[in-house]
């Protein structure tokens, strides 16, 4: 966990570093925003408790929360009251490029923040830690990834599950068979239907689906973390009024204890049904990422 630490501190020095934004001449995104009257949110449709469709057919869930409250701040800081919100579908695959392009605002699911990604897009400050584990069925004898030689598993395509998965497979020399798919939903049916033995993501997400099933006797989540995964918003890069914006917002739900209620509305347990204390990790990082002014 050290490392996902130095993340979270690496988070907080990129707060620190930009310059004030509020005020004065309007540029990147807070301007197309102002010109506009409308911000776009990407959301997932399938990553509960994070982001998900209701009942509905609206996106909720902890992420969704996270980004209606940063929303708010923007609406205050451009004096838009009733500043639109545009509700986009995005997944694994083209969440980037649709950041990058300017099609979305901001992306609002369960993304994992790595060096790689920053070279393309900015995160916000870390709001969960998870990793990578396998969901299998009970009594099928697998414990850890080792088990599924000769065996299939399913990976949601554009993921670090996937990269995870595929690089210890040829690091231990492992013949597994991937049945690549879209989305999370895919993945567990094949699942379901016996096509592969194990479906690996992050553990919170196999969780959320096991419950989703209605047969929770019938799986379980296995094995050790095969990753550490800290969870971030992710706005477009090298625009520092949209990122002091939303750091700031996150950071004074960190500071008020407002997040730790966010998170129990989802996490203890939520409309997901899943049970999750908060980790001492992520309590950690509230701390530390909560800045004062």
């Amino acid at each position: 966990m050290f490392g996902i630490l130095r993340i979270a501190v690496a988070a907080i020095f990129a707060i620190m570093v930009v310059p004030p934004a509020f005020a004065g001449e309007r540029y990147g995104t807070l301007k197309k925003i102002q010109e506009l009257g409308v911000i776009v949110m990407g959301f997932r449709e399938a990553s509960g408790p994070f982001s998900y469709l209701g009942p509905d057919g609206e996106p909720i869930g902890y992420t969704i929360d996270l980004c209606y409250k940063i929303i708010d701040r923007i609406g205050e800081t451009l004096n838009l009251p009733d500043l639109n919100v545009k509700l986009m579908r995005v997944t694994p695959d083209d969440r980037i490029p649709l950041l990058k392009n300017g099609t979305i605002d901001i992306e609002c699911g369960s993304t994992t923040a790595t060096w790689t990604r920053a070279k393309q897009i900015d995160f916000l400050a870390i709001t969960f830690f998870t990793g990578t584990k396998l969901a299998v069925k009970r009594g099928s004898g697998i414990k850890e990834i080792e088990d599924l030689e000769g065996k299939g598993i399913a990976l949601l395509q554009g993921t670090t599950n996937e990269e995870t998965v595929k690089r210890l497979s040829k690091e231990k020399g492992l013949d597994i068979r991937y049945e690549i798919v879209m989305d999370h939903d895919g993945g567990w049916r094949a699942l379901e239907a016996d096509r592969v033995e194990a479906y690996a993501t992050d553990d919170v997400l196999l969780h959320g689906w096991i419950t989703k099933s209605g047969n929770q006797e019938g799986y379980k989540v296995v094995g050790r973390f095969l990753s550490n995964d800290p969870y971030s918003i992710m706005v477009r890069r090298d625009d520092s009024a949209m990122r002091l914006i939303g750091n700031t917002a996150l950071a004074d739900l960190m500071h008020s204890g407002e997040i730790q209620q966010i998170y129990d509305k989802w996490f203890n347990p939520g409309p997901s049904e899943i049970n999750i204390p908060i980790s001492s990790t992520l309590k950690t990082a509230f701390e530390i990422q909560a800045l004062p002014y």
